[in-house]
């Protein structure tokens, strides 16, 4: 309790800095302490980076929606800005997934959700405006959200955000439609969206209306230009961003951790049928039925004991 009331107290003055001023220079005013939670390095641990600066830091990313990767190159652009936190030099994005999943504990997740989701919510409620604050249907919970009852609630709220925000750090960027610079989306928030529509297990139509629901109608594109923009993408540079995706999440679990021994893996054969023209389909080709079609593909996953990884496609 007393966690939570110190984290409220924070949000409450990060709010009221902000009706002033920026974000930036809220947080270089802030003289919070931070007492009520604890630091889950051990005194003799040599940890070169500050706690408290650690936990402003996600505060601040939860307040502005910035994946891992976004807020360092932020913090690289502007080394003022890590300094204001309390950083002696800036961290990687691989600082803010250790700390957050082995420096932290759960009352400090709580805490840090508590403080920076005070400030998102009371910005939007008041209608208050600060450019830098997400839209609040993002750290809204599915229960909350009465306007769609119908919902799949296979995946909460939580984590759809947390596995898009993975997903933009680790996937997105290995993917390339090819498409000019200058137009309305890029390809992150297609593949932002697509994410989304699989978590929520949608269509386009109403996974497009959901998708604005939350991001907002500026961010999220229609569901007819989400569908002209995926067939953009050509099958070799889908294949090839795919296999770049995999060395990097298997880099970054090397880096993190280790999978269990002994490792299992499967090679698994899907058809899925196809009622179309198969000229200039090489991808199409017959099934046991005589006169069936249909895409087939292998797969080779790691299963068992470990979390399942698609390696190969």
């Amino acid at each position: 309790m007393r966690s939570l009331c110190e984290a409220y107290q924070l949000g409450i003055t990060i709010r009221n800095k902000l009706k002033e001023t920026d974000l930036v220079t809220a947080f270089e005013k802030l003289d919070h302490s931070i007492d009520a939670i604890e630091d889950g390095y051990p005194a003799w641990h040599p940890a070169p980076l500050s706690f408290r600066a650690m936990v402003l830091s996600f505060v601040f990313m939860e307040i502005t929606g910035d994946s891992y990767a976004n807020f360092t190159r932020r913090l690289t652009r502007q080394p003022e800005v890590a300094t204001i936190l309390g950083f002696s030099r800036v961290p990687d994005e691989s600082a803010f997934s250790r700390a957050w999943r082995n420096r932290f504990d759960d009352a400090t997740h709580e805490y840090i959700h508590a403080a920076a989701h005070f400030v998102v919510k009371e910005f939007h409620d008041r209608s208050i405006s600060a450019p830098e604050v997400r839209p609040k249907a993002e750290i809204v919970d599915d229960t909350q959200e009465d306007a769609d009852p119908v919902e799949d609630k296979s995946f909460s709220q939580d984590e759809i955000v947390q596995t898009t925000r993975l997903a933009r750090d680790h996937a997105y960027g290995h993917f390339d439609s090819g498409r000019a610079s200058n137009l309305s989306y890029e390809d992150t928030q297609f593949f932002e969206l697509q994410t989304f529509m699989g978590m929520v297990r949608c269509g386009t139509s109403q996974g497009a209306t959901r998708f604005q629901y939350r991001r907002g109608k500026e961010y999220g594109p229609h569901g007819d230009t989400h569908l002209r923009a995926v067939k953009q993408f050509g099958p070799e540079e889908l294949v090839r961003g795919f296999n770049k995706t995999t060395d990097r999440l298997l880099s970054v679990i090397a880096s993190e951790a280790s999978f269990r021994r002994p490792v299992t893996a499967a090679i698994d054969i899907t058809t899925i049928p196809y009622y179309g023209e198969v000229e200039g389909m090489p991808m199409v080709s017959g099934t046991k039925d005589r006169d069936g079609r249909a895409f087939k593909f292998a797969t080779l996953s790691i299963i068992g004991q470990n979390i399942p990884l698609v390696l190969a496609v």
